[in-house]
């Protein structure tokens, strides 16, 4: 299994892209480096060399993090990220790894690779710690504006991609919701809710977003201007404790010494947040395996979603969504009549 990374996406490309992917390629995993090939070489060599199961694939041009996604999809068609694309679509890799545009990212995968069918809305979704292990919420930022029918898909994905993950045979679906009662929430909400009623997941109804980090739920769905909110907001408040307890333990004598025996704890708690950890968050419902990391990953970060994405390709994510799309229902059949199967 190969795995394509973009080296000019993201803002540190390609100098700490080459070294995450290096890195992950000195644990076996063969990875294909796309980008302008007098660069990379240049950061390669600086790094000791380009290893055996490393390959370069040269693009003239790459697409800025800055510049609109459908102009540089249209006028680029020789960038770094639409040639990793084309790699993964003719079958010479198995997995694609951006740190770039993630507008770009998104267009130029339902282009070249093409949504799975039944898929209207691929979404992003990424790992959220809980009390009991981890779980999927998404959309985080693909579609601000979705409908009902979206966040059903959304669901679906969600559930193949937590089988796939997680492990969980029959994941616990949820709506993100102002409240557990189903006269709350909103006109998407309220529509959405009752297409999951009817659908062949394990819909368990509304959960509030206190109710993320339970262990309760294993796929929370909604749309993806309320779930990057969520997601930043996470990721900010993370931080902010551990700087909040770091801050009140420098009052006194006995508050430094009692620092020093939890900061080890504090430190696991701060790296379950801590999104290098996990890498990237993969694009659900193209016909590929897409993961999307942050622009300013460092080498870490990319190593990390590397690893990822080769798990993916290898766990036949893709194949599974096929699979699956209509036996759960992405299209409103079949009901829950049909016999539950944990593939």
């Amino acid at each position: 299994m190969k795995v394509c990374v973009d080296a000019m996406g993201g803002d540190h490309a390609p100098e700490w892209v080459v070294k995450g992917a290096l890195q992950a390629s000195f644990s076996g995993v063969p990875v294909i480096l796309v980008g302008d090939e007098k660069r990379i070489r240049k950061d390669a060599k600086r790094l000791g060399g380009i290893p055996s199961n490393v390959e370069i694939v040269h693009a003239s041009e790459a697409i800025g993090m800055d510049e609109a996604p459908t102009v540089a999809v249209r006028k680029k068609k020789d960038s770094s990220l639409r040639v990793g694309f084309k790699l993964v679509r003719e079958g010479k890799a198995d997995a694609l790894v951006s740190a770039g545009n993630s507008g770009a990212i998104m267009a130029t995968a339902i282009m070249t690779l093409r949504r799975i069918p039944g898929v209207d809305r691929p979404a992003i979704a990424t790992l959220i710690p809980t009390f009991k292990g981890h779980m999927v919420l998404l959309d985080i930022g693909a579609n601000v504006d979705c409908r009902p029918d979206h966040l059903r898909q959304f669901a679906v994905v969600g559930t193949v991609f937590c089988r796939t993950v997680l492990h969980i045979p029959f994941p616990r679906v949820a709506i993100l919701s102002n409240g557990e009662e189903t006269s709350k929430g909103n006109t998407l909400t309220r529509e959405t809710h009752q297409l999951l009623s009817r659908s062949f997941l394990n819909y368990i109804g509304y959960v509030e977003g206190r109710d993320i980090f339970s262990g309760d739920v294993d796929v929370v769905v909604c749309d993806g201007f309320v779930g990057n909110i969520v997601l930043k907001l996470t990721e900010g408040l993370s931080s902010a404790i551990f700087g909040f307890m770091k801050n009140a333990m420098k009052g006194s004598l006995s508050a430094k010494i009692g620092y020093l025996f939890i900061r080890g704890a504090l430190r696991g708690l701060l790296q379950s947040f801590d999104y290098s950890e996990y890498g990237g968050a993969p694009l659900l419902g193209v016909d590929g395996v897409c993961l999307i990391a942050h622009g300013s990953s460092p080498p870490k970060a990319i190593k990390n979603a590397v690893y990822h994405a080769h798990e993916l390709a290898t766990q036949d994510l893709v194949g599974r969504m096929r699979r699956n799309i209509e036996r759960l229902g992405v299209n409103g059949k079949p009901e829950k009549t049909a016999e539950k199967t944990k593939e």
